[in-house]
């Protein structure tokens, strides 16, 4: 082998090795959010979390039109190992292990891969009161992305007999939580 294609050869290895590592794991399988939906460039990314439950809908008659209403999510919250951490529930809320909560208010959406898919959200987030301090106390903004399925059925919800009735979509998602530099 000349020196040439030696220096070469090793120039390439060196690539492919680098290559590898350009890509730490904790960002390898970072959600992608769309440009509508990016967090402050003064907020860095605490943790993400997958969310796997419901979407609860009740059939109601509002000024004459028959339709779903969202009540709540309902949701169990895991780590990138699979275990558990939390709950997702009404407010929005997301509530850690520990005890502690953070409450969400939509500042922008964007739709959803599928129809059947509920919006890609971002959310401004504050501690909730009274709860103590823990994982979810300096969480300032949240990303849901990612989104399989949880809107309301097209069906079960057109006359006065439906209703009161109640619907649970299953859904899953990425929460991807962020707290100030």
């Amino acid at each position: 082998m000349t020196t040439t294609a030696s220096s070469l050869s090793v120039a390439a290895f060196c690539t492919a090795l680098l290559s590898g590592c350009a890509t730490s794991p904790s960002t390898s399988n970072m959600p992608v959010a769309p440009a509508a939906l990016q967090a402050l460039d003064s907020e860095r990314v605490a943790f993400v979390w997958q969310a796997v439950g419901s979407q609860i809908y009740e059939c109601r008659n509002e000024a004459g039109k028959i339709a779903w209403a969202f009540v709540a999510p309902e949701a169990e919250l895991t780590n990138g190992k699979g275990d558990k951490v939390g709950t997702h529930g009404a407010g929005p809320s997301w509530t850690a292990l520990d005890g502690s909560q953070t409450v969400g208010t939509v500042k922008a959406r964007a739709n959803g891969a599928q129809a059947a898919d509920i919006p890609l959200l971002l959310l401004s987030a504050k501690a909730a009161t009274g709860a103590p301090a823990g994982k979810m106390t300096s969480i300032t903004s949240v990303q849901r992305l990612n989104t399989e399925g949880g809107n309301a059925k097209a069906t079960g919800c057109s006359t006065v007999q439906d209703v009161g009735k109640s619907s649970k979509e299953g859904y899953t998602s990425d929460y991807v939580f962020f707290t100030q530099k």
